[in-house]
């Protein structure tokens, strides 16, 4: 299970020391909208994920792919390749997860914030730089994303 939150960022307002926070090199596309099916790489890890309905809680299944298996499957997705650089901020007992955008999405910069329960993510305060939430906003989703262009 899945409980998140979403909100966009003004690059304006980002912490000045975010570059120096753990990232990754995120690249994803989707094989099927509904349900959500994509392919990740994450570094040099890969997987295929499977997502159910919802926006603030859905299910969520990870499957390990070789790089061979992520190769083959790459070609096949539709729309464009989601490709994003995560920053893993800590803050307070969560860790932000910081998507700077790159390619046809950038410059779009979100933020991610994962919760245990639903209490904690209703409770949630976030840090003055966050901007609206974005979190039940469809259009904000990286598989709608994959087929539609936004930057903002």
């Amino acid at each position: 299970m899945e409980i998140e939150r979403k909100y966009l960022i003004n690059p304006s307002k980002l912490p000045l020391n975010y570059q120096e926070y753990p990232k990754r090199i995120i690249e994803q596309g989707y094989l099927c909208s509904h349900p959500v099916v994509r392919i990740r790489r994450d570094d040099n890890n890969y997987y295929l994920t499977y997502k159910g309905e919802g926006m603030l809680v859905r299910e969520e299944f990870n499957h390990p792919l070789t790089q061979v298996s992520y190769l083959h499957l790459l070609p096949k997705i539709d729309g464009n390749l989601i490709q994003k650089i995560r920053y893993e901020i800590p803050y307070q007992d969560q860790i932000i997860e910081l998507d700077v955008f790159k390619g046809s999405h950038a410059p779009l910069i979100l933020a991610e914030v994962e919760f245990e329960t639903i209490k904690q993510a209703d409770s949630f305060e976030p840090p003055l730089w966050f901007g609206s939430e974005v979190t039940y906003n469809e259009h904000y989703s990286n598989s709608y994303m994959a087929s539609n262009l936004i930057t903002e």
